[in-house]
């Protein structure tokens, strides 16, 4: 049985396990995400081909050799703009690695046209201040599947360039689906987003590096609270380390 526990001061439930399987429960995904395959390959198209080269100046890559080639990933990318989910479909999406992206977004984007456009790109909500059960779950049911799931481990946007503390609840919630399927192998790949303007207007430079990827299971000694600790601390870390060599793009 595992029991999610909401926390008032965390954006993420506090979380406590009682055994190491978790069901797949396919009807529970379905009424989070859906993904429409035509809205999908049209917005690839034009984003990749027409959006993203006419508004950008310059989209530098680093690093795409450390994406891995299967299995459960959490992408953990810096927060800069509201472009970032355009600019990590574009480096790590499906033209790129022949994968469909899952975003992890809060409840507030997913309104009206925005929300049903988001849903269908495989997006679903999260209420970060009262994250429900089912979110949770589906999030963890992903993981199992051997999905990319996108989390914002900083939470909100910030522009100045600089890793902002680190949210706990992407760390506890990769540990919890680790340890809910023997041999899962779960990894987060810190990924740091610049561009050469806080607020990204035409024209605009972007660099986007990709880090080595954090193996998960390396921090599962089975204390939940020290674990996420000692694997925030990590990704923290990987994220400075390359935000600082891509705070700046060169071209």
């Amino acid at each position: 049985m595992i029991k999610f526990h909401p926390a008032s001061t965390d954006t993420t439930p506090t979380i406590e396990t009682r055994s190491t399987y978790l069901p797949v429960n396919s009807q529970l995904a379905d009424s989070n995400s859906h993904f429409s395959p035509w809205l999908i390959s049209c917005a690839y198209f034009f984003g990749r081909y027409l959006v993203l080269p006419l508004y950008f100046g310059s989209i530098k890559i680093l690093g795409q050799e450390n994406i891995p080639p299967t299995g459960p990933v959490i992408l953990a990318p810096t927060h800069r703009s509201r472009w970032d989910s355009l600019i990590l479909a574009y480096a790590v999406g499906r033209p790129v690695t022949d994968r469909d992206i899952r975003f992890m977004v809060t409840s507030s984007e997913c309104r009206g046209v925005q929300g049903w456009f988001i849903r269908r790109m495989g997006g679903f909500p999260v209420n970060t201040h009262r994250p429900a059960i089912a979110t949770l779950r589906h999030a963890i049911e992903l993981m199992q599947a051997g999905e990319i799931l996108v989390i914002y481990p900083e939470g909100g946007i910030h522009r100045d360039g600089k890793v902002h503390p680190l949210k706990s609840g992407i760390a506890r919630l990769a540990l919890l689906a680790e340890s809910s399927q023997r041999n899962l192998g779960i990894k987060i790949l810190p990924i740091g987003i610049n561009y050469d303007q806080p607020y990204p207007q035409w024209g605009v430079k972007v660099c986007i590096e990709i880090g080595q990827p954090i193996v998960v299971v390396d921090y599962n000694s089975g204390n939940l609270k020290s674990d996420a600790k000692n694997l925030t601390a990590d990704l923290t870390s990987s994220l400075r380390k390359i935000n600082t060599q891509s705070l700046i793009p060169n071209h």
